[in-house]
């Protein structure tokens, strides 16, 4: 049986919208459930909507590198890591088939190019009805909002989901600046969100839908996705 096969989605947007302040994706959000991937066994491939370097939110790597999560400290010393990601692959290359599961790491700048992308939600969406499996944290679940299975019904619609919650927005400053809230759209959606107070960790697994709520969590959906994968590899 080959390695199970999964694919890290990156933002390729580096702007709050019209702000100008900087963005993208958040580094230990992507970093820790790379590690847990690659030492799972899993080929991990990296993509994003445009292709090439994503950008990432400065806001998720410190001034002081000691002061990085060692995930991120990790990443940013492994050149093979950081080759692949830099040449991440434009997600309209990639063929669902040939994916067990996709990942969406967070960071603000998914919530301008995830949410109406069609290209990604037909990828997440023929992943999860091809029996694999989907999971994302903190504002990855952006990338959910557009997902829709074969009969129109949102991928969401009354499955458990955790996401960056509007409380965790407000208490940043940044529900003016979003688009809108992740969560109240989830909620919208018919998802049946559930969180933990602000920033603190919380991990959703609805079957073969795993998301989390922030940073912190970002280990513990890279687990459930995991596990996921090894109860679809015992049933085959």
């Amino acid at each position: 049986m080959s390695k199970p096969h999964i694919a890290i989605i990156a933002t390729s947007n580096d702007r709050m919208g019209d702000t100008g302040e900087k963005t993208g994706f958040h580094y230990e959000e992507l970093a820790t459930p790379y590690f847990a991937f690659a030492e799972a066994g899993y080929n991990v491939t990296f993509a994003s909507p445009k292709g090439g370097n994503p950008p990432a939110d400065p806001a998720s790597l410190a001034d002081n590198p000691d002061d990085q999560p060692e995930s991120v400290r990790r990443f940013l010393a492994d050149e093979d890591a950081l080759a692949a990601l830099e040449k991440s692959t434009e997600l309209g290359v990639l063929e669902p088939e040939g994916f067990d599961a996709v990942y969406l790491p967070g960071g603000h700048g998914t919530m301008w190019d995830f949410p109406e992308n069609s290209v990604l939600a037909k990828f997440v969406s023929a992943v999860y009805e091809n029996g694999g499996v989907v999971g994302a944290v903190c504002h990855g679940p952006a990338g959910l909002v557009g997902a829709k299975l074969s009969d129109g019904t949102p991928l969401v619609k009354d499955r458990a989901v955790n996401s960056f919650t509007d409380e965790e927005e407000r208490k940043i400053g940044k529900d003016k600046t979003v688009p809108f809230l992740l969560e109240s759209k989830l909620r919208e959606l018919g998802a049946r969100f559930e969180s933990s107070p602000p920033f603190e960790r919380h991990v959703v697994r609805d079957g073969r839908l795993v998301t989390g709520q922030n940073p912190a969590s970002a280990q513990a959906v890279a687990d459930g996705m995991i596990a996921a994968l090894h109860a679809l590899r015992k049933a085959a």
